[in-house]
């Protein structure tokens, strides 16, 4: 396995951490998802549940949002986190291999039941692929959704480099 940063964690954390492949998969079992398919999505792939990142880095308790960058594609979006906190999760591996890019890759953080949250916020372009940083804050962060329909196809229809 490779022992490059997969996930850089940083901002409202009283422990800024890189994660490696090997390090996500020593996060606590009790955080670890063998398959995500298992959990009634259309997604594949283990995984770590959000808790289990908030626990590695010990966010601090006045931060609010979580949000995910994807130097790739130059996509970031802001959640709240109480909104996610027990149905997000962070796909890191298939088959036992890290993530491959064209999986979302490094990271794909998914929503579980996306449209069932009930938050204006959170939507499918809140499913981050690429992600190789995530940010905690007390304040909404940088947020580059698209805002009306128009342009959440037209993210849909563009091919990443």
């Amino acid at each position: 396995m490779s022992s490059s940063v997969l996930l850089q964690v940083d901002g409202d954390v009283t422990g800024k951490r890189a994660f490696t492949w090997e390090d996500l998969t020593a996060i606590n079992p009790q955080w670890q998802i063998s398959d995500v398919s298992q959990l009634g999505t259309t997604r594949s792939g283990g995984a770590v549940w959000m808790r289990g990142i908030l626990e590695a880095v010990k966010v601090c308790p006045e931060a609010k949002y979580i949000t995910l960058h994807s130097k790739r594609d130059n996509f970031h979006a802001s959640l709240p986190i109480d909104a996610i906190l027990d149905r997000g999760m962070f796909i890191y591996r298939q088959q036992n291999q890290p993530l491959a890019a064209a999986a979302g890759g490094p990271i794909r953080f998914f929503i579980r039941d996306h449209t069932d949250c009930h938050n204006g916020e959170i939507d499918e372009c809140a499913n981050v692929k690429y992600v190789d940083r995530v940010e905690f804050s007390k304040q909404k962060g940088f947020d580059n959704r698209p805002l009306d329909d128009d342009a959440h196809e037209a993210l849909h229809q563009q091919e990443t480099p």
